[in-house]
């Protein structure tokens, strides 16, 4: 399947052959014959409603079992018709750019095609119909600038190949043994549905794709330029997720919806020049004014689709600030049928958030969404979270007496991690469409860094074939990975957490480092598994020197003290005019120090200035703070900023003076006791 001029005719002689299978071109084998005149004069006599039609009703009626089928460029826009080759059959869409379409058509003499009026130009009606190719595709073979036909034939056959193989795809724990004999460790294997819905594997590890992350080539990168946001999320998940789990179809319904009408920039998370050859990448522009949008405004939707119908599901989710708010936005907005059945509740520490995350979290609570605070940090809570989902009595129980199901949002589930690498992607892609790089040209990206997943996200964008050279990890006075990534020790011991005006990476124990270490040790899960029973019972762990080079061979660290993150806001709003959050702040001060100014660098901007007003007072000293969160939201807007205050921001935070939230003890028994309440208040109690 493919527009006119697409080499569906070419390709499918070519694969008919290697298969040893009979070719059927519908134009020249069925509807000429059928209708015993050329296709063009067709549709000469009937016009393009009735030619639709009649050429759908000639595809109805065609049996083909064992047989490689060329539709024609407009079948798809039949759906009866379409319904029945995908009854019968794999539909391969061959998707070639539109401007070789139209290089290709004019060579070709083709001046019009079916369905192209009077005041239409070519390349609308090419566009227009890639609507009806993305609804029907089962497989989808970027046809890059320059391939020969044979090599496309091999893209099919390969792509084909996995279509009909989905075990190749699933997913194991970072602390699954290696093992030979793959009978054995097919019971330890998981599909992507399964991993999303379980959320952290049975044995404490993480998910990680069992053969790895696919590899783009540059030219299909290249076939990106110029796409939207969505589109590149689509072409980036549906090589990474297999259509057994989730179809080509569906998925495109989920990456619509998540990246939609709830965005406030139409690009979704748009490259902005900063200053000289630093670049701002813009996270922010989602409706909880945070990174974790991009990923929480689809994971959710993602994660109703693969669960089962018979069990209701409560999410656990902890927090450091903005994973909180994107979370309870994201499973606010499924369909009041979803809701009935998956809940969510965040624990964040009640004093190691801003007053305006706090007020912003409270406010975004809904029918299946609650928040309560924990006093202690968030070391604490997303250590508790772990280890409830490891009672297996705790679990059981639930299940059995309510029902219900754990499961979790934070970035240790793979759906949640799998969107950050979009990002990245079209942030060096929209780099080449603005002219500032020739495509194969490296850059270095500087990530403000916690949990570790944002750049860890960085460094799988580069092994799928994007030309990032160094991503450089941008630390607060917390620096245990800054350390880390100079020497290889993780070191705990005697550390403190912290409080700063950059709370989202107030973090000491940094759950997706484990992925990353699970690459560089080539895969050896007891080794991954040793390293954090260290963590756990000593407090540190030594890398050996052969994994230090290799993890030094991706990524470069700095930290920042508060005095200087706060006087890079000042500087550069002076400079141009333009306000860094605190977590921005961090990673310009250390971009700053640690880029050699040979490549362009991208600084990830990971939240919106807005919810941290106080310290943006602060750093541009424009008066003493003590307003209550919505005020100090007014004053800042008062100065007429760049970029403005966010507008979804002041709204929740608004809609928080007429909600308020629990508060716990640091103590797992009581966590225990608040998830317990929750599900007995959201779902029905199972006699």
């Amino acid at each position: 399947m493919g527009p006119p001029g697409a080499g569906k005719t070419t390709v499918g002689k070519i694969v008919g052959q290697k298969l040893g299978c009979r070719f059927i071109d519908v134009d020249d084998n069925v509807l000429e014959k059928t209708w015993n005149m050329p296709v063009s004069e067709k549709l000469k006599d009937v016009g393009k409603e009735q030619f639709l039609e009649e050429e759908g009703n000639a595809l109805l009626s065609l049996s083909a079992s064992g047989s490689v089928v060329s539709l024609t460029g407009s079948n798809p826009m039949h759906d009866a018709s379409m319904q029945h080759v995908k009854k019968n059959g794999i539909v391969v869409y061959l998707d070639v750019p539109t401007q070789s379409i139209m290089d290709r058509l004019k060579l070709m003499k083709v001046e019009r095609i079916v369905g192209q009026g009077s005041g239409t130009s070519l390349k609308d009606i090419l566009q227009y119909r890639k609507e009806f190719y993305k609804k029907w595709y089962d497989i989808r073979v970027l046809c890059e600038n320059g391939i020969t036909a044979t090599a496309m034939a091999e893209k099919v056959l390969h792509a084909v190949e996995r279509y009909q193989n989905s075990e190749t795809e699933g997913l194991l724990s970072t602390r699954s043994l290696k093992c030979d004999d793959k009978s054995e460790q097919k019971h330890s294997i998981k599909f992507f549905s399964d991993a999303v819905v379980e959320g952290l594997a049975p044995d404490g590890g993480l998910f990680v794709p069992l053969m790895g992350l696919p590899k783009f080539t540059a030219g299909e990168w290249q076939h990106l330029l110029g796409a939207t946001y969505a589109e590149r999320a689509q072409l980036v998940l549906e090589r990474c997720i297999h259509p057994a789990d989730i179809p080509a179809s569906e998925l495109w319904a989920i990456v619509e919806a998540a990246y939609g009408q709830n965005f406030t920039c139409s690009k979704i998370a748009p490259v902005r020049h900063l200053t000289n050859n630093q670049f701002l990448l813009e996270l922010f522009h989602g409706p909880t004014a945070s990174f974790k949008d991009l990923a929480l405004q689809l994971m959710p939707r993602v994660f109703a689709y693969c669960i089962p119908k018979s069990c209701n599901y409560l999410i656990l989710v902890a927090t450091s600030g903005d994973t909180g708010s994107a979370v309870l936005d994201g499973f606010n907005r499924l369909t009041e049928t979803d809701k009935q059945r998956v809940a969510v509740v965040t624990f964040f520490p009640e004093n190691g958030v801003s007053q305006i995350q706090k007020s912003q979290m409270i406010g975004c609570q809904g029918k299946n969404a609650t928040v309560v605070g924990v006093q202690s940090d968030f070391d604490f809570c997303q250590s508790a979270i772990k280890k409830i989902f490891s009672n297996s009595d705790y679990t059981g129980f639930l299940t059995v007496e309510y029902g219900t199901a754990l499961s979790a949002a934070n970035s240790i589930n793979w759906a949640r991690l799998l969107p950050q690498v979009v990002y990245h992607a079209s942030a060096y892609l929209d780099l080449v469409e603005q002219n500032v790089i020739t495509f194969g040209s490296p850059v270095d990206v500087c990530i403000p860094t916690g949990n570790f997943g944002n750049i860890l996200a960085a460094v799988y964008a580069k092994t799928m074939g994007i030309p990032i050279r160094k991503c450089i990890c941008a630390s607060n006075q917390n620096n245990v990975l800054t350390d880390f990534i100079r020497t290889g020790l993780y070191d705990l011991r005697g550390r403190k957490l912290m409080q700063s005006s950059s709370p989202a990476i107030d973090i000491l124990k940094s759950s997706n480092l484990e992925r990353h270490l699970h690459l560089i040790v080539n895969g050896d899960g007891p080794l991954v598994a040793q390293f954090f029973s260290d963590l756990e019972n000593q407090h540190y762990f030594q890398l050996q020197e052969e994994f230090l080079e290799k993890l030094q061979q991706d990524l470069v660290a700095d930290w920042c003290s508060e005095k200087d993150c706060l006087d890079a806001i000042h500087s550069v709003y002076n400079s141009t005019g333009y306000i860094l959050d605190p977590h921005t702040a961090v990673a310009k001060v250390v971009a700053d120090r640690v880029q050699d100014k040979t490549c362009p660098v991208i600084i990830s901007s990971t939240a919106h200035y807005s919810k941290f007003a106080p310290a943006i007072l602060q750093a541009l000293r424009m008066e003493e703070i003590r307003q209550t969160p919505l005020s100090q939201l007014h004053l800042l807007n008062s100065y007429k900023p760049l970029p403005p205050v966010h507008r979804g921001l002041l709204e929740t935070v608004e809609k928080n003076k007429q909600q308020s939230h629990q508060v716990c003890a640091a103590d797992m028994n009581v966590l225990m006791e608040h998830v317990e309440a929750l599900i007995q208040k959201q779902f029905i109690k199972v006699f």
